[in-house]
Order: C-alpha cells, then structure tokens, then sequence
C-alpha cells in the first residue's frame, strides 16, 4: 500500500509531541497538526466531497494551507494549489480546467471569488470557504472556522487509496504559454518523500526552513521528505532574508531549499554571518541554476552544504551533492537512483560526452501527464522519456551541464546564442548582483542579447560602460550584448522564476519610447 496520507497518523502515534509544523506564532506537534487535519478531512466529507473531488486553495504560505495538503493526503481528496498572484480571468480559468468542487481562499480574494462565481457552476454556492474573519453569511462566504467548527478530530473513513489515486494538480508557474494542469499520485509523491530524503540526508531529528511559496513544485522537495521522517518545518509567510538568518539560528536549521534570487539575498543581507548558520546541512538551489560567481562565494563562506537540482514538476530530476559542489562546479548533478538521462540530438540520436542536445529523462515521479490534455503528454512524454525542452551535455563522468531552455536560446544571424553562457560572464563585474540575458528584436540580426541587471547596494555603473564590459569578455561576437537595463527587482512567478519575456516588453517599450541604450 502507497498512502502518503498514513504518513501524519502514524507520527501522531508514535512521536505525537515532536515538534512538527511552525508558522508564525504557531508552534504544532504532530499530534496537534494532526488533529487539525482530521478536522478539515472530516469537513471536507460532510460538504459532501468524497475521493477524486478537487479542492482549489488560493493561500498564502499559512496552517490552513498546509493543513489542506494533508486532508487532501488522507481523503484522496485532490488539492489544486493556485498562486495567490492570479488575476481574476487567471483564477477562473484554473477553476474551470481543474473541475474544481471546492475553494479554500484567503480573505481578500472575497471580491475576486464574487466576480467570477458566475463562470463556475460546478462549484455549489456554499462550498467557498475563506480563512480570516471576513467569511461570513452576510458576504455570502463560510468562514474556515464555521466549515470546520462541527467536524470531529477522529481519523477520517479509510477511503481506499491506491498508489495510482491522483494526489495533486501542479499548474505550471506560467514562465510562458497558458498555465497546463500537471498530474501527481500518491506514488509519485511518496517518491518524492523517500528518494528526497535519502538524497538530502534528512532524519527525523532535522529541522526544515521554507520561506518561498509552497504553492508551486519545488516546494514539495522539502514538504514531502519532511513529512517522511517525521522532522520540523518552519514555514515563513514570506521571503525576508533577515527573517531567514534569524530564524536559522534560532531553530537551529539543518535545511533550506531556496531559488537563486532568495540565496543572492541572503548572502548580500547585512545580517549574513557564517557562524550564526553553522547548523545548517543543506543549502539547496532550485528554480534556475546559480550563477558559478554566486557557487563559488557560497562554498568559501558555507562549505559543504550546497546541493543543486535541475528539474520539472513533469518528473526528471538530477541532483549535484554537496560533495561533488566543488569538484564539478558548473554542473547540476546527475540522476538519482532509479532515474534514467539522455542527451539527445536533432535526430534523436545520444550525444557523445560533451555535445550539447535536448535533456531527456525518465523516473519514478515522473508525472502520468497533464490534466485533460493527452496531446500534450503525448509530445512531452515519447516512448517513455520526458523530453524537458532544455539543452545541455554531460561530461566524461556522466555529470550534467546545463546549456540553457531552449525556449529562451536567441537566435542571432542564424547562430545560436545561450543567455546563460553571457550570464556567467556579466555576474562577474563587482557592480552586479543579479543578471539574466534575453533576445530582443534586432531587424540587421533577427535577435541580439540584451542583459537586464541588478546592481550591488551602492554600487554604480553606466549601462553603456557596462556594455563595454562585458563585450570586452564574451568568448564570441555573437555573444556581444546590443544593451543593458539596470533594474531594482526582476518581475518573477510565484516561483521565484525570472519572466524573461516581461524583461523582453519592458526593453522594447523603452526602444519605443527612444529611451533604450543600443549599440
């Protein structure tokens, strides 16, 4: 039997006063935590949804949020997270696709839920649940509280749960193209909760700090493990670097999975002392890979800690361990146990070592396919073998490269250029902080590369100078950037994901609007 919904019960049982979930000033052992999600499972079945129902949230990072995951675990319930960054068209659309029966929203999306409730007749009038004060008869909402109140804190009915049962619905971030469903089951999930642990060497004596949303993917490389062994999670309500310092001595933090934005802001944090985060065993990257600069600094004041994964919500995975960070810098790891990779060309043939082609892979959390679409599946998953869309190669031992995506390659007077490959060189100059290179229109050459960039605190450089710069260092004139954009933030997913095609309109407006530096 694969139930990750027996995993909470049995920690309830047999260590019911460990610590198991901490947000804010809620401190919940597992028998705590458990009885909470016994009560919403047990709501969840009397407003009449039953196993393969769909329960939407529109959460922030809070106890509700996660008490959903794990009433959804025990029910079969299938939970569809949706980021609290969706406009009303987004929501109802995602609604809509999923076949959504029930939405368990944060207060302020009462306006967003009212407008749209129209284009949603599959979802009853009173299965709109709001957490906060604000979900009461009078706005035509139920409060999280009411909907719960009455539910006991007995284990839920045995709802027969086989390791195909459909666990979550993962809409993707939406880097580009409409948001698709992407399927996971209760097997695919307990993957993640025992190949992750073994890989992030995780105990029941560890102590997790996750301080991005856990509404998307990556999250689950911490939450599942972590359930697994039965340790602590610490779940911030938001990304605050200070925040992250403190809390990981506080708690005495063995691990972090973070995207590269968030380890930028860390390190670059007044607050950043190594030795105030000495317990640490893992510093993971995930998202985007991190720039070798960022590698380098992190490994001299953290050694032994950082871990990276390369990855898709659809099911591949490789894994670069905290002993392999220097000997293979540049790399992002190798397939787990179990896993299979291959490079492969144009043609579909294998690449030799060294030769770059398109990521392919299979696994055991590889996802049954996306919600609603087998035409989709089918084109992303061949024979097999999940073909990722991203390119790279792999060296004589096995390890991989990350080249680039292949949706973000430019195309410059018919060659090839990979933005990463400029990435690495801009993140050198002492005035960057952050950097990511995209195409932008060029009528002599198609596509040329342009570098958006965020400085260091005080730091200070002109976008032609810096131009220069980097143009002085490139390995080939096609690599050459035509501009540079100096920005306070980069516009990013849920996720943490730089969206480069929002960098790609705002530096055509300001080409628009005469203002743009070009070369």
């Amino acid at each position: 039997m694969i139930d990750i919904g027996t995993l909470l019960s049995r920690h309830a049982r047999y260590r019911p006063d460990h610590l198991a979930l901490v947000v804010g000033e809620n401190r919940l052992s597992f028998a705590q935590f458990n009885s909470r999600v016994n009560r919403l499972a047990n709501a969840l079945i009397a407003a009449g949804l039953s196993k393969g129902d769909k329960v939407a949230t529109v959460l922030p990072n809070c106890v509700e949020l996660m008490t959903v995951y794990w009433a959804g675990a025990k029910t079969g319930i299938v939970v569809v997270p949706a980021s609290t960054l969706l406009k009303d068209s987004g929501l109802a659309t995602l609604l809509q696709d999923s076949d959504t029966n029930l939405v368990i929203a944060d207060q302020s999306f009462s306006g967003v839920l009212d407008s749209i409730r129209g284009d949603l007749p599959s979802i009853l009038s009173d299965r709109y649940v709001l957490t906060g004060p604000t979900g009461t008869k009078d706005s035509g909402f139920r409060s999280y509280d009411e909907f719960t109140g009455k539910a006991t804190e007995e284990e839920p009915p045995d709802a027969g749960i086989v390791a195909s049962d459909v666990y979550n619905i993962m809409y993707s971030s939406g880097t580009t193209g409409a948001p698709k469903g992407i399927v996971h089951t209760h097997f695919v999930r307990a993957m993640y909760c025992a190949l992750f642990a073994s890989a992030w060497r995780m105990t029941p004596e560890s102590v997790v700090l996750h301080a991005g949303a856990i509404v998307f993917n990556g999250a689950m490389l911490d939450l599942m493990p972590w359930m697994f062994v039965g340790g602590t999670y610490i779940l911030h309500r938001e990304f605050d670097a200070g925040a992250v310092i403190r809390d990981i001595k506080k708690e005495k933090v063995t691990h972090i999975v973070m995207v590269p934005s968030q380890i930028v802001a860390v390190l670059n944090h007044t607050d950043f002392n190594p030795a105030a985060m000495e317990s640490l065993e893992m510093i993971q990257n995930v998202g985007a890979p991190l720039h070798i600069e960022h590698k380098r600094r992190l490994n001299e004041l953290l050694p032994g800690r950082f871990y990276e994964l390369y990855g898709l919500t659809e099911g591949f995975v490789t894994v670069l361990d905290k002993h392999d960070a220097i000997r293979k810098v540049g790399s992002v790891g190798v397939p787990p146990p179990f896993f299979e990779m291959r490079i492969l060309d144009e043609d579909g043939r294998e690449c030799l070592p060294g030769q770059v082609g398109e990521i392919c892979g299979r696994g055991p959390i590889l996802s049954p396919g996306y919600y609603k679409r087998p035409d989709l599946t089918a084109k992303t998953v061949v024979d097999g073998w999940l073909h990722t869309g991203d390119v790279g190669y792999v060296d004589e031992d096995g390890y991989l490269f990350l080249v680039d995506r292949m949706k973000d390659m430019i195309i410059s007077g018919g060659v090839n250029v990979y933005p990463k490959d400029i990435e690495e060189i801009v993140i050198q100059h002492p005035a960057v902080r952050e950097v990511a290179v995209f195409g932008a229109q060029s009528d002599k050459w198609g596509e040329t590369p342009v570098a958006a960039v965020i400085l260091t605190e005080g730091a200070s450089i002109s976008e032609r100078d810096l131009v220069q710069w980097a143009n002085d260092r490139v390995d080939a004139k096609f690599q050459r950037i035509s501009g540079v954009v100096i920005l306070d933030a980069f516009p990013c997913n849920v996720a943490g994901k730089i969206l480069k095609r929002e960098l790609r309109e705002k530096y055509r407006q300001r080409q628009t609007a005469g203002d743009a530096m070009t070369e």
